[in-house]
């Protein structure tokens, strides 16, 4: 068993929470969403080009790296953050530049030794799983894949092919953060996708409020919040902690309190 396992395997669905790397005072915000209930974090390393994030975590990425945060920072935070939660499953989340520029096995031994559980790499597709995959299997790191709404049937099975940990469904067809998909829509996708895997699955993109968790939790295994938490720490800086813990203390409620399989 993993973290990664042992969390999907709890009662509830779980509440996975992105934060970037560098934007604020990144040990004090990741502290704040353990406390407020979050069961996976998901660490954001800062690039210069996020074509999948909207207008929030673009800024997070641009204040982040205008601090100067390197990767080897990001390892840091991600080791730090592993010395104080020990069971709290870590996700690194980015671009394939970073990750793979001094060459896979750098960094999968890297992400290893800092504590690392998965990662999502957005642009590395799944026909070019070699880039990065295996050297991640190897460390016993999770290769997390990404879904959308149009990943159809024929192509399905090669993003499942070698995902681990789970499976992130982005709920719709766009950036982070501006829109969100129909309930309707979610739960048809999550079903299909369901129908041919037992990795758990985890939808994200678009939700911002514990109302929102709360509906897709009754279909899904996980539910991703992200720019509602990037958009606290832009709004309240060193006050941000505190709104944090707030925002993730109620989507967390939201989120435990719908039963798996409820639909």
């Amino acid at each position: 068993m993993t973290r990664l396992s042992n969390t999907f395997a709890k009662p509830h669905p779980a509440l996975v929470c992105f934060v970037t790397a560098g934007d604020g005072d990144t040990a004090a915000n990741l502290d704040a969403l353990v406390e407020g209930g979050a069961d996976v974090i998901e660490l954001g390393m800062p690039f210069t080009d996020p074509m999948a994030d909207g207008p929030a975590i673009q800024a997070a990425n641009i204040r982040s790296l205008g601090a100067g945060t390197t990767t080897a920072d990001v390892l840091r935070i991600a080791r730090k953050f592993r010395e104080r939660h020990p069971e709290v499953p870590l996700v690194l989340m980015g671009y394939a530049n970073p990750m793979i520029r001094r060459g896979p096995d750098w960094f999968a031994s890297a992400a290893k030794d800092a504590g690392v559980d998965g990662v999502i790499c957005v642009d590395i597709p799944p026909e070019e799983d070699d880039a990065l995959g295996p050297q991640l299997r190897a460390a016993g790191i999770s290769p997390i894949r990404l879904a959308t709404p149009t990943t159809d049937a024929r192509r399905l099975p090669q993003v499942l092919e070698g995902s681990d940990g789970f499976l992130y469904y982005v709920a719709v067809a766009g950036i982070t953060g501006m829109q969100q998909a129909a309930i309707e829509s979610i739960e048809e996708n999550v079903t299909r996708i369901k129908g041919q895997t037992d990795i758990p699955v985890a939808v994200g993109f678009g939700v911002r409020t514990p109302e929102q968790a709360a509906e897709i939790a009754q279909v899904a295994d996980g539910v991703v919040v992200g720019s509602a938490l990037v958009e606290l720490i832009a709004e309240h800086g060193a006050d941000a902690p505190a709104k944090l813990r707030e925002l993730t203390a109620g989507l967390a409620k939201a989120v435990h309190s719908a039963a798996k399989g409820a639909s």
